[in-house]
């Protein structure tokens, strides 16, 4: 009896050795999590949450080997707080930089849309919980099935995990933020979304000034019977003619947004 009160004793676990295995998959964890919140594919409400909260369990244990000199947190720590705000805080930018690759292809939509006449057929997008118009709703939906096609969904989590190389654990949230500079992202969105939607945009307005020319020509002819379904078939046409050219286009913004990780 005596041995085994002595066995028992020296069976145990101390406070710094429960930390020391909790912290390198508990903050790791918390980014997938957050990342989780924003990134496309990974946010639809399709997917229960706790498939989202065991999914980032199991990517936060499986990423343990590329954890070389974490350093280790308590979570009873003064410095517990600012760990927290600072994984959720990157999670959240990987997660909305990658939001902002399909954010590019809906605002090309609506220009697109709104010269060819469709801007008043919208639909209601669940991911976004905003109003889309019908050539936005297409271009999200299959530049999302080209975003899983390409593997975008790896580069996700291989950019959440390089980020750990980048922004460790124990590094300031403000300074992450500072490098990360995700608002100048707002400049390529503008942009990227503009020379997406040139093409189409330079053809309707050829479009539009040619009926424009024929309406001076012959005044009798009713232009609103007739430019509706020109546009909208030029329109059909010519997204069909320039959708593969948007490709490449959407592979660079891809690998511009996740440069910023260390991917």
């Amino acid at each position: 009896m005596r041995r085994q009160a002595q066995s028992a004793a020296v069976i145990g676990f101390s406070e710094e050795q429960i930390m020391a295995w909790l912290s390198p998959v508990i903050w790791p964890f918390l980014r997938v999590l957050a990342m989780f919140t924003a990134a496309p594919v990974f946010s639809q409400r399709a997917i229960p949450m706790r498939y989202k909260v065991g999914m980032a369990l199991v990517i936060a244990l499986g990423a343990q080997a590329t954890f070389i000199d974490q350093p280790v947190i308590a979570l009873n720590s003064p410095d517990a707080l600012a760990a927290v705000i600072q994984q959720v805080g990157v999670g959240l930018a990987i997660g909305f930089t990658a939001r902002l690759i399909i954010a590019v292809l809906e605002m090309a939509g609506e220009a697109i849309g709104l010269q060819m006449g469709l801007s008043f057929a919208s639909f209601f997008d669940p991911v976004s919980s905003a109003q889309l118009s019908a050539v936005s709703r297409f271009l999200v939906q299959v530049f999302t099935l080209f975003f899983v096609v390409v593997n975008g969904h790896v580069f996700v989590l291989l950019a959440v995990i390089q980020s750990f190389q980048v922004f460790p654990v124990d590094g300031s949230f403000l300074q992450a933020v500072a490098q990360m500079r995700v608002h100048e992202f707002g400049t390529v969105l503008f942009s990227s979304a503009l020379w997406l939607a040139l093409p189409m945009m330079a053809l309707l307005l050829f479009a539009n000034l040619t009926m424009g020319i024929i309406t001076r020509i012959a005044p009798q002819m009713n232009i609103f019977a007739v430019g509706f379904p020109i546009t909208l078939s030029l329109g059909m046409i010519g997204l069909t003619a320039t959708l593969p050219m948007m490709e490449q286009p959407f592979l660079r913004l891809l690998e511009q947004s996740f440069a910023v990780f260390g991917v």
